[in-house]
């Protein structure tokens, strides 16, 4: 007898649909799952077994026969267990064929039938709502971020005995729900906030710039300047998550299993890798692809600590992220792309002993030291940074003063107005921030006046910038006119714009 279960696949942050065929014929006994299957889905067959017998249930001492299907996608994961044991006792005749084909299962088993939490469970439910199969049933702890999918009937499971017993009409099992504006309520709340940074002004303004346009940031400092306060920050003056972009990110952090608790992302990431990264915890990979931090920084921040300290060719991957807002894992078996759209926030010291240019503390490093220092940073990712912002040591009176600087919140007031100002300019563009924009926008919308192209002219030609520079200043100049809520890119936007790309030549000639 053939009976059929439906469940879900992965590639990447895609789901699939996959139908669950089992077969139980005469034949001397065995358990075979095709289909191309991983590893861990063919070891299935073992879990299936124990906690069907371990339960009470029959186990037909036939030949079982179990087909994922579609047979040319690849499956992984342990989701499969679920679908696996309740095929079985529908094809042996325990449950009701149409019923068991009825929802979604999803779920792996511990020998005893307890049934554990599997990843990628948000795609899952997105892709079922997608293909109108509205009634899952998944693991208890999976729940919640299945339930925040609208129009989803998630149906929370602990046991494999809940499950039969819900497919047979004795005890249904009961629907989760989980309202997604209870888990924003209070997502605006924030320990760090930037009135805790002292004096750098300079730098708290090319912040708010970086916020507004969503531009990447390179701050240049000693040791305890404040770099990395600034950094985690950024986060506190960016444009609150959307319910979209929440999703978005959430199902990166679902796939990964990072997920924990909480079953939605509802504050913008804030990665911070160590510079001992491998190229795959970076932007994703391994045997099995899984995200990277530049993913896992979707619609927030990447902060990258001692820049210079990173390998060199791991931060020449971040060219294709920065560029085109993804990154592509391709291996033999298949080729996976995963969002990262993110704001690169890097830091560095000026020197390898952090005090170069330093007024009070002096240098002790050698001329070659210093250009093998900057030279590990690459110009075409130099390029694609569009802020480079010198963060002097803090003097002492800033430290001791009452000066009360502008709080997170009020600085957030102001790049949400510049970010609706570009929201309004881009509505027919698939554009999200100044710092999307190509060539043609940049064309379409930073027009300068006589005054302001001459201003721009001279800085090329002074500093030597590159075609991609000469647009990242425009743009940039674009988002500091929205900032300041103006029509035209005046010649004093064109300035300041300018002024965050000196230290082209100062470091890097």
């Amino acid at each position: 007898m053939v009976a059929k279960t439906f469940a879900f696949g992965v590639l990447g942050i895609q789901a699939f649909l996959v139908e669950v065929e089992v077969d139980v014929a005469s034949g001397l006994p065995s358990f075979t799952v095709v289909g191309l299957p991983d590893n861990i889905v063919r070891e299935s067959k073992e879990r299936v077994k124990s906690a069907l017998l371990n339960c009470g249930y029959p186990f037909p001492m036939d030949r079982v026969t179990v087909n994922l299907a579609p047979a040319h996608l690849r499956k992984e994961g342990a989701a499969f267990d679920l679908p696996m044991a309740i095929g079985v006792l529908a094809a042996s005749g325990f449950l009701d064929p149409e019923t068991a084909a009825r929802p979604i299962l999803l779920g792996e088993l511990s020998l005893d039938g307890r049934i554990k939490a599997v990843t990628g469970c948000l795609p899952m439910a997105i892709r079922a709502r997608e293909l109108r199969r509205e009634i899952m049933i998944v693991p208890a702890e999976n729940a919640p971020e299945a339930a925040i999918v609208d129009g989803m009937y998630v149906l929370p499971a602990s046991h494999l005995a809940d499950v039969v017993e819900h497919l047979r009409g004795t005890r249904p099992l009961s629907r989760a729900q989980v309202p997604a504006s209870d888990l924003f309520s209070g997502a605006s709340q924030d320990p760090l906030d930037l009135s805790d940074v002292k004096g750098q002004e300079h730098a708290k303004r090319a912040l708010e710039v970086a916020a507004a346009g969503a531009h990447n940031l390179l701050l240049i400092g000693p040791p305890g300047s404040g770099k990395t306060m600034l950094a985690q920050r950024l986060p506190t003056i960016l444009p609150p998550l959307s319910l979209e972009e929440s999703l978005e990110t959430s199902q990166i952090y679902s796939v990964a299993g990072l997920l924990g608790d909480q079953p939605l992302i509802v504050r913008r990431p804030f990665r911070h890798p160590h510079h001992t990264i491998s190229d795959a915890g970076l932007v994703g990979g391994g045997h099995v692809p899984r995200p990277g931090e530049v993913s896992l920084a979707h619609h927030g921040v990447l902060f990258l600590d001692e820049f210079p300290e990173f390998r060199r060719n791991i931060l020449d991957l971040l060219r294709q992220p920065l560029e085109d807002g993804q990154v592509t894992i391709a291996r033999a078996s298949m080729t996976l792309t995963y969002p990262a759209r993110f704001t690169l926030v890097a830091a560095m010291n000026p020197c390898p002993c952090g005090f170069a240019g330093d007024p009070t503390k002096p240098c002790r490093c050698s001329a070659l030291e210093i250009q093998r220092y900057r030279g590990r940073i690459s110009g075409p990712i130099l390029d694609r940074i569009d802020l480079h912002v010198d963060v002097p040591a803090v003097k002492v009176e800033d430290l001791q003063g009452d000066h009360r600087a502008e709080s997170s919140p009020q600085v957030r007031a102001r790049v949400m107005e510049a970010r609706e100002r570009q929201r309004a300019r881009f509505r027919t563009e698939a554009i999200f921030a100044n710092a999307a924009m190509g060539p043609k926008e940049v064309k379409r919308h930073c027009a300068l006046d006589p005054h302001g192209e001459r201003l721009l002219q001279e800085a090329v030609r002074t500093l030597h910038l590159s075609a991609r520079a000469y647009h990242r200043i425009l743009k940039v100049g674009r988002t500091i006119a929205d900032l300041e809520g103006a029509e035209r890119i005046a010649p004093h936007h064109v300035l300041e714009a300018i002024q965050y790309r000196s230290l082209d030549r100062t470091f890097w000639m």
